[in-house]
């Protein structure tokens, strides 16, 4: 069998053991349990199928290895792993019928996501494809570069983290947190940074399979397109919720950027309260 009818084995299983695994438990998140380890596990076949010659195939292993630990990690502290499904499943599914998130489910949820976790890892069949080519000085930047997104996406996982501890024990106390979400660290100049670097990763990924064919013009580009769609729509969707519950949300948006990290253009820590009191235009 080759390297790649393998991953597309593994990608099938994987998906109908998330699908039937939803149908089971209604719970949804069974893909997101697996988001953190699939995408690895696929460039590892490539790079063992290689023989763990290729240095190019073995630097993107590893890369994407710690890649997939750090997201095991932040997902599992959340409680990813202990029945916890994705908040918006449960949004999305109260305004759909039964049977019509059920298509949503299989198909998007699932089916495409599975899909696209493939697509995301194959720049690494490219690099097999062209296995013995130099490993140079760009890879060497690619690889640096990575694992400053890796620490930029760490950084802002803990920022998060940290500010979401700090409002549970507020709101424990039975106090009003004096801001609602996080606006300062990496989160001051984009309302989503750790999408940022979670985006880029997978951009450098497709750069080494490009450096590995020397072009650009692969085909395997459509992986990180569609990661970046995904998460685009993604943002989109979250921040709808967001603004439900915190209108002073709206301000936020206005003032910094999405996802691509960048200088504020207003003032972005606003509380409720301040918020209520704010121009439109402001």
């Amino acid at each position: 069998m080759s390297p790649l009818h393998l991953v597309v084995v593994i990608a099938a299983v994987a998906a109908a053991f998330a699908w039937l695994a939803s149908l089971a438990t209604g719970d949804t998140s069974w893909i997101d349990r697996l988001w953190s380890v699939l995408p690895e596990t696929y460039v590892w076949v490539f790079a063992l199928r290689a023989g763990l010659s290729d240095t190019r195939l073995d630097v993107m292993a590893i890369l994407t290895t710690a890649w997939g630990l750090r997201l095991t990690f932040n997902f599992a502290r959340r409680g990813g792993y202990t029945g916890t499904e994705d908040y918006r499943w449960a949004v999305l599914r109260s305004s759909m019928r039964r049977w019509q998130f059920q298509l949503f489910n299989l198909f998007f949820i699932v089916v495409y996501q599975s899909f696209l976790l493939v697509l995301i890892a194959l720049p690494a069949f490219t690099a097999y494809q062209h296995r013995g080519a130099a490993f140079g000085p760009l890879d060497a930047f690619l690889t640096t570069l990575f694992v400053a997104m890796l620490v930029g996406e760490t950084v802002a996982d803990q920022q998060q983290w940290n500010f979401q501890r700090r409002k549970r024990i507020v709101t424990l106390a039975g106090d009003e947190p004096t801001t609602r979400f996080l606006q300062a660290g990496l989160f001051r100049y984009a309302r989503h940074p750790n999408y940022f670097f979670e985006i880029a990763q997978w951009w450098i990924v497709f750069l080494f399979g490009a450096v590995a064919a020397r072009s650009l013009a692969q085909w395997t580009l459509i992986g990180p397109v569609l990661l970046s769609a995904l998460f685009v729509g993604s943002t989109s969707f979250t921040e709808k919720i967001s603004r439900s519950r915190y209108p002073e949300y709206e301000h936020y948006q206005r003032t910094t950027s999405a996802i691509v990290p960048w200088f504020s253009r207003a003032r972005s820590i606003v509380t409720a309260d301040e918020s209520a009191q704010l121009p439109p235009w402001s």
